[in-house]
């Protein structure tokens, strides 16, 4: 009989990971030739592998109390395939669970056709002409920016990252640059090919040349002359945070908008990509992403106020540490900081309490916020102490988050876990703002304390990618 069994599962395997493997040219082909994104619950299935694919599946339990099986999920992708469309986001998750539990007896074609007549109008291209990209400073987030971009690129009509800018350093300079973007100690390795050309001091990743550009001030350089126009261009270096500061970017030629992938000061917008966005409009041309921690918990705050109200909160930050740090006990200009990162806890203030006032103005006076620096190189925790404006249970905010995290408008921004064993590093390389860990919600009366992991680093740079995706006027029709 045990035997009998072991036969059976690896068999069932078998049979879903060769329906996996059917999946992957079939949603490449798709990405490449009609910019259509395939996803399971708002996870793109685009350069997956069938392990990944088959994941992506089984975390549809969440909603479905079940797996849901690739078997079911093939013959829509099939049929999707048949189809002429036009670019958009399918999420085929939710079209196969719609069609098993109530596709009214049609055929899987027949089905996919009616669920997507909206974009079944014939392929054409997102953009007239791509949007040209530049980052200015190609540090930690500069390189993973980078890597989204380049793994957003498709056939390259949606944006193309041209540039990169910096200070010269030594002889090898771009050789180091691109070990830098190929190797990382935190995310692994890049996924693709990075080769160099001197001729034109560039790296070559996955097809993509991106010019390594030197140069000391942002007005001094003509981006033109590399072939660069009406570009939008992200400051990572943290320099200059006002619109005078940044504005000096858009003295150069090419440079039509700028992104700061920090907090913002003055009347600069601070958007959160998700909850505010529709302040990116064509008559603003500089833009700040905020911070990490800011975009880690908007949403969700958002998603409670929207529901509960929030009369008074307190939020409070494990972050890891940063380059901002010192390795080693030395000099620092700040309080505290001066101390060796790895080796301690370090209390710091945060302005995260004031930046989600900016963006959700409901919350203003109704937050206080601190935070330690803690050891870890990647991925941080916050933690949020609220007053809610009625009571409420762990049970019915946990299953409002996961609501919010698998079929909402802020599906992309806010994730969910239930397991009872994670710790932080099982977030490198999460694609949300946030994950809510549902296991340690706590709730009595109309108090309520939640926790959300985020990877500060990762995480962040895919909502700075959202917001380009916004103003480049990249926002796909997501269906069903």
């Amino acid at each position: 009989m045990n035997g009998a069994k072991q036969d059976k599962y690896l068999k069932e395997w078998q049979i879903q990971e060769a329906s996996a493997e059917r999946m992957l040219p079939v949603i490449g082909s798709l990405y490449r030739d009609k910019n259509i994104v395939t996803t399971v619950y708002g996870r793109s299935l685009v350069h997956c592998t069938a392990i990944d694919i088959l994941k992506a599946h089984r975390f549809a339990r969440h909603t479905l109390d079940n797996e849901l099986s690739v078997s079911d999920s093939w013959p829509l992708l099939e049929a999707i395939s048949r189809l002429d469309l036009a670019p958009a986001r399918i999420d085929l998750g939710k079209l196969t669970f719609r069609f098993c539990t109530g596709g009214g007896g049609v055929s899987a074609e027949d089905y996919v056709r009616r669920e997507l007549a909206s974009v079944n109008t014939g392929v054409s291209p997102i953009l007239d002409e791509p949007q040209d990209i530049v980052l200015y400073g190609f540090g930690r987030i500069g390189r993973l920016l980078a890597r989204i971009l380049i793994e957003k690129a498709g056939s390259g009509g949606k944006f193309r990252l041209k540039a990169a800018v910096v200070r010269k350093g030594t002889a090898d300079d771009l050789l180091k640059r691109a070990s830098l973007l190929r190797r990382d100690s935190v995310h692994g390795p890049f996924n693709g090919i990075i080769t160099i050309d001197e001729e034109e001091n560039a790296i070559i990743a996955n097809g993509n040349m991106i010019r390594i550009i030197y140069a000391d001030s942002p007005e001094s350089v003509d981006y033109t002359q590399y072939g660069i126009h009406n570009a939008i261009l992200i400051d990572n270096t943290g320099k200059w945070r006002d619109r005078a500061g940044l504005g000096k970017h858009l003295m150069a030629p090419g440079i039509t908008k700028v992104i700061l992938t920090a907090p913002g000061k003055g009347d600069i917008p601070n958007v959160v990509a998700g909850v505010n966005d529709d302040l990116i409009t064509d008559q603003e041309q500089i833009f700040s992403a905020a911070s990490c921690t800011t975009n880690a918990i908007v949403p969700v705050l958002k998603a409670l106020n929207d529901r509960y109200g929030v009369t008074h909160g307190h939020i409070e930050t494990c972050h890891s540490y940063t380059n901002d740090q010192n390795l080693i006990d030395n000099y620092h200009k700040a309080s505290r900081r001066g101390r060796s990162a790895p080796l301690n806890m370090v209390i710091t203030e945060t302005g995260a309490a004031k930046a989600v006032a900016k963006v959700i103005p409901d919350l203003v006076g109704k937050l206080t916020g601190n935070a330690i620096r803690v050891p870890t190189p990647n991925v941080s925790l916050v933690i949020l102490n609220l007053e809610l404006g009625r009571p409420v249970t762990g049970t019915e905010i946990n299953s409002y988050l996961r609501g919010m995290s698998l079929d909402s408008p802020l599906q992309n921004q806010i994730d969910y876990t239930n397991s009872p064993e994670v710790v932080s590093s099982d977030f490198v390389g999460s694609r949300h703002a946030g994950v809510v860990d549902s296991l340690a919600t706590i709730a009595e009366g109309n108090h309520c304390v939640l926790y959300i992991w985020y990877d500060n680093e990762f995480g962040y740079s895919c909502q700075v990618v959202r917001m380009v995706q916004k103003m480049a006027g990249l926002e796909l029709p997501a269906l069903p």
